[in-house]
């Protein structure tokens, strides 16, 4: 029986001539390349989970499968990144949790606002059975789960005013992932909030299409959004996993052995992945405001929770509030 990647790339290939070639990763027995995209910089967070996987990678197996990077979306955003993997044309991925829903609709439970108290409790749900148990969700998608990593906390930018109370984001437009849940959670707060792909945020954000934005400050600055924001508030509002994802044809493909490898390899690159995002919660701020960014250091958390409650009982729907509560009282 021919493999998804034969089959995808059989009938493409057709109309592509040679241009497949240039997205598809060879087969990890013959010793070649595989190809794994993410949407950021080499010098970000995603670049940083990456760059240690695949140095891991090649330490593990002297040199026999080696792992060429694609970064800046250069194979697309999460969403066309998550469909290139189940379809075999992309070997891996190095996606953020924003993404996932399009794909698998109850990792958005992730994405709920005010859901983590802080980094250390995210870490504890993704490193313990919850996170654990989206192993199987994913392979149930034709997706091979090998580790969690880190995008980060997401904090606001806009153009216009700064941002300290709900009421402040009253009127902005506000662009969000492509995520139903962050945009529900927006919109309860009287946000005009839209999603649109990474890769055209930051010229929507200079044509002024947009007020603002939200995103980890790593992310913040390796989009260099200082050129095209005025003003960021540390409202940490929302954890931003990321996960590295095998496509099946290459797992099959590897030995037992190898297949250890990429697992370990994957924990090391999310834990370099963690420590970028956590340095840049330090360092980044600094530079950002030397930028001219100007900077709220903080928020009444409980404040911004208590005006998007309205949107609670949507999330409880779509997810349970069992599964919602576990999140809240793990670590």
């Amino acid at each position: 029986m021919l493999s998804r990647r034969h089959l995808f790339t059989s009938a493409i290939g057709v109309a592509a001539g040679l241009a497949m070639p240039a997205i598809r990763g060879a087969s990890a027995k013959s010793g070649q390349a595989l190809r794994i995209g993410y949407i950021l910089p080499r010098q970000s967070q995603l670049g940083a989970g990456a760059s240690a996987f695949a140095d891991e990678v090649s330490r593990r197996t002297g040199g026999r499968i080696s792992i060429q990077q694609f970064p800046d979306a250069s194979l697309g955003g999460d969403v066309e990144l998550l469909k290139g993997v189940q379809l075999g044309s992309i070997d891996l991925a190095f996606v953020t949790g924003m993404g996932l829903p399009s794909i698998l609709p109850e990792a958005g439970v992730l994405n709920i606002p005010f859901l983590f108290r802080n980094i250390a409790q995210a870490h504890a749900v993704l490193d313990g059975a919850i996170g654990e148990s989206f192993r199987a969700r994913f392979a149930a998608k034709d997706l091979v789960m090998l580790g969690w990593g880190e995008n980060g906390l997401r904090h606001m930018t806009n153009a216009k005013h700064p941002i300290a109370v709900p009421d402040d984001l009253k009127g902005l437009r506000m662009r969000v992932p492509q995520s139903e849940v962050l945009l529900t959670g927006f919109q309860a707060l009287g946000v005009e909030a839209a999603s649109l792909p990474f890769p055209q945020l930051f010229e929507a954000l200079r044509a002024g299409k947009f007020d603002g934005q939200e995103n980890p400050i790593a992310t913040i600055q390796a989009a260099k959004f200082d050129q095209v924001q005025k003003f960021l508030t540390l409202s940490g509002h929302a954890y931003d996993p990321a996960v590295f994802l095998l496509t099946p044809d290459a797992h099959d493909e590897l030995s037992a052995e190898d297949r250890t490898h990429f697992i370990e390899a994957a924990r090391i690159g999310g834990n370099a992945s963690r420590k970028f995002a956590a340095d840049a919660e330090i360092a980044g701020v600094a530079a950002l405001q030397q930028a001219g960014m100007s900077v709220q250091s903080s928020i009444d958390r409980a404040r911004f929770a208590s005006a998007m409650a309205a949107a609670n009982p949507e999330f409880e729907k779509r997810f349970g509030r069992d599964l919602i509560e576990r999140i809240k009282q793990t670590g």
